[in-house]
């Protein structure tokens, strides 16, 4: 205390001069935060014009691409490689767009922003570039036909199916080839059939907006027929843009213009199936004579996989049956097939028909049990049995008024070498199971391998087998539950 009190009493210290001291503290200090303030504002600012510049940025370029194409005629398609690694389209989902909270650059799935928090992109983001940027350019309503083999694929439609599906490698190859505008439910999108696991088709359609080249688009939003050849032309080159990055097992085969009020599915006509199989010692004949059984208007509830839950209506038209032969043959065995037009199919409608088809050719069957299964009234319960197998099955064709699809020389170039190509590349592959089952050969005794006999399966007649539940007694199961 008492050197406190000697100092205190000292003249070095003076409250006068302290007092002022505090104030000049006091007086920097709020300058200090009012530059700090001032600082905030300008980096707010900056941030602004930085997400400005950005978001422009990426329509410059997409923008600065399309004039350079329409100068020096080039096709969308080769925009498509020319971007491919600046961020608009490429296999890898790259994107540089502008949201809240920071300004994205570039990035892979799971890569860190600027501003350091870790983005991890939606499933939607995976399959391509965000489309929201753009929204600016025309789309138009059009139509597609598109071929693919079914062996790979969880079946056509992507709803509650496993990957891949073919519907799902479409919206990829859309998606990467920018010829998407908005989300997926702006973009009226309707397919014609919905094929099962491991069905092909060289005949489907579906209908959507895409993007368009052409600027009026006012006109061709409100138009009911299809624009005319010329204008086609103009138009970008749907067919050779998404071929390149499709999958080898997916092909589009043509484009039209369609009517704004297009259902895909609805507003088919007809559908025509195809069935392939080995002729053997089946009893075409016979076949035949079945097969025009299911011709006009019927209730098809035994010939299919029965939905009570969505479809209360199991009558269904067929337009025409016929089996003839292919020009493909195996030594003293040729391939034949079964073509089925209808209006529409029910759930494995045309793989049951083929199934008991194939009973009635084996002589197992007589063709009259088809108008036994037809009248629902005597036979209102499905006999149990294994529908045909699913690889052989094509949706073949789909029928539209007024639709007319067309493909531009190189294209249609293009898809034949790829189509020739592989199916030389498939002939390869019999040749080699050829060679094998001819090495295997001179081990056979008298056809029967290591001296086994295969006890041959007894066949029970459909009308004595077990039945499945009728559609009364499933709604009737149905209402119970609730």
């Amino acid at each position: 205390m008492a050197g406190r009190e000697g100092f205190l009493h000292s003249e070095a210290f003076d409250p006068h001069i302290e007092r002022l001291e505090g104030e000049d503290l006091m007086i920097d200090l709020q300058f200090q935060l009012k530059s700090l303030r001032s600082r905030i504002k300008e980096l707010e600012l900056e941030n602004a014009r930085l997400s400005q510049i950005s978001n422009c940025r990426c329509r410059k370029i997409e923008e600065s691409h399309e004039r350079s194409a329409i100068s020096a005629d080039i096709s969308v398609e080769d925009i498509v490689q020319s971007t491919s690694g600046i961020g608009i389209v490429g296999a890898v989902s790259y994107k540089e767009d502008c949201r809240e909270g920071g300004i994205y650059t570039r990035e892979k799935e799971g890569t860190k922003t600027v501003d350091g928090n870790r983005k991890k992109k939606s499933k939607e983001e995976t399959m391509g570039c965000d489309t929201g940027i753009m929204r600016h350019h025309a789309r138009r309503h059009v139509a597609l036909k598109i071929m693919y083999f079914g062996q790979r694929f969880h079946g056509f439609s992507s709803e509650g199916q496993m990957d891949p599906t073919v519907e799902s490698e479409i919206f990829k190859a859309l998606k990467q080839t920018k010829l998407l505008i908005g989300e997926k439910e702006e973009l009226q999108y309707s397919r014609c059939g919905r094929t099962d696991k491991g069905v092909s088709s060289v005949g489907q359609v579906v209908s959507l907006f895409l993007r368009s080249n052409l600027k009026d688009i006012k006109l061709l939003a409100n138009c009911e027929e299809n624009a005319p050849k010329e204008r086609c032309e103009e138009e970008i080159d749907y067919v050779k843009v998404l071929n390149r990055v499709l999958p080898k097992d997916i092909r589009v085969i043509g484009w039209c213009p369609a009517p704004i009020d297009l259902h895909a599915r609805f507003s088919c006509l007809s559908r025509e199936y195809k069935y392939l199989f080995w002729r053997e010692n089946l009893d075409i004949s016979a076949m035949e004579i079945a097969g025009k059984k299911f011709m006009g208007e019927h209730d098809f509830r035994n010939f299919c996989k029965m939905d009570a839950v969505n479809v209360h209506n199991y009558r269904r038209n067929i337009l025409s049956f016929e089996v003839s032969s292919c020009n493909e043959r195996s030594e003293d065995d040729q391939i034949w097939a079964m073509t089925i037009k209808g209006s529409s199919f029910l759930w494995h409608q045309v793989r049951c028909m083929v199934a008991v088809l194939f009973m009635i050719g084996q002589g197992l069957e007589s063709p009259s049990v088809i108008d036994i299964l037809l009248d629902t009234s005597k036979t209102p319960r499905k006999p149990q049995y294994t529908m045909a197998p699913e690889l052989p099955l094509i949706l073949y064709s789909c029928e539209f008024r007024d639709l007319s699809f067309v493909c531009s020389p190189d294209a249609q170039k293009a898809v034949y070498e790829h189509l020739k190509h592989e199916c030389q590349s498939y002939r390869l592959k019999a040749s080699i199971f050829r060679t094998a089952l001819l090495s295997c050969s001179s081990a056979m005794t008298d056809g029967n391998p290591l001296g086994y006999s295969k006890k041959k399966a007894v066949h029970v007649p459909l009308m004595s087998r077990p039945t499945e539940p009728s559609y009364e007694e499933r709604r009737a199961k149905l209402k119970s539950r609730k």
